[in-house]
């Protein structure tokens, strides 16, 4: 029993880690319209720039800083709001399918670096050693497991709050207004390009914090964990649980996770050894096959965005109103 916890903790710090991430991707693509595809490249340069603020010193690569965690976090923050910035200066008045390009090439220049760049990154080798919180307990799973679980959901909840209060905010109404009619807004007097750029930068910054958090939940990281598929990971997530809904984001990375968790697993006890590499694809089969279920049962995801139209919009006439027309009526 107290395995199965552990595991259950386990898991869901992960899963919370993409939530996180997923966020991150909803302030940019459910909330303003812009197709990033470079995710795993923004959440890369958080998980590498809080492990080489943290670590502690290494002959080969740069680090040795043995800089708190919280410090590390913020740092990941910081430099995924940054880039963000920077990369949207160049690039947000591109159209989607321009800025899909883009960031995907920035992701996979992000990839690269951290493959080639050993002297910074570790390369191939990776980077080891990166302080976990708690490390304390890591002597007793289920406890140690319970904390980076609770650490983990209070980091995201505080995510979530802070994006759930610009949601509403004049800021997110601005936001949504140049999603939907950009010209609409413009005419109004807002800048849309001023706009569409915070949000990426917001963005940007929860991706990077997410790979933060998740750095530091596992204790190692390399070039290889962010691949293209991490950038279809956390959109399938965004789709499936509801695009433009915070609580949506959060929902669906958990259900993903867990199919991709059990997916793995099934394949593991299945297939033979020699088979397990190959058949490791099925899970982006059973991943592709939820996506459209859901967009055939719940276009909308599970938890789609709520109507931000007048809520009395397509409502029936109240009922005095209605006695005092059959009054009239011949």
């Amino acid at each position: 029993m107290i395995d199965l916890v552990g595991y259950g903790a386990f898991f869901l710090t992960i899963a919370l880690s993409y939530a996180i991430i997923a966020v991150g991707l909803n302030v940019q693509w459910g909330q303003t319209g812009l197709f990033n595809v470079g995710v795993a490249g923004f959440v890369a340069v958080g998980a590498y720039v809080s492990a080489i603020l943290t670590t502690p010193d290494a002959a080969d690569r740069l680090g040795g800083f043995g800089l708190p965690i919280v410090v590390g976090w913020i740092a990941a923050g910081i430099a995924g709001a940054v880039l963000s910035y920077g990369l949207g200066w160049l690039t947000i008045r591109l159209r989607s399918d321009y800025l899909a390009i883009t960031t995907f090439g920035f992701a996979v220049t992000v990839q690269l670096a951290a493959l080639n760049l050993e002297w910074i990154t570790g390369g191939p080798f990776g980077m080891g050693f990166i302080p976990r919180p708690f490390a304390a307990s890591a002597d007793d799973p289920f406890r140690f497991g319970l904390l980076n679980l609770g650490l983990t959901a209070a980091v995201l909840l505080a995510a979530y709050l802070v994006v759930e209060h610009l949601s509403a905010s004049p800021w997110g109404r601005v936001l949504r207004a140049i999603r939907e009619d950009e010209t609409a807004a413009v005419s109004l007097g807002k800048n849309a390009s001023g706009f569409r750029l915070q949000a990426f930068a917001v963005g940007g910054a929860l991706m990077a914090l997410g790979g933060a958090v998740q750095a530091h939940f596992i204790g190692f990281i390399a070039p290889e964990n962010y691949l293209p598929l991490m950038t279809f990971q956390v959109w399938a997530m965004l789709i499936v649980g509801g695009s433009g809904n915070h609580r949506g984001a959060i929902v669906g990375a958990v259900l993903v996770w867990a199919i991709w968790a059990a997916s793995a697993s099934v394949i593991g006890t299945v297939l033979p050894a020699g088979e397990q590499a190959r058949g490791a694809s099925l899970q982006i089969v059973l991943i592709g096959v939820a996506l459209c279920a859901i967009l055939l049962l719940r276009p909308k995801g599970i938890l789609g965005e709520k109507r931000v139209v007048s809520r009395y919009l397509g409502k029936s006439a109240p009922e005095p109103a209605r006695q005092r027309e059959g009054t009239l009526a011949p």
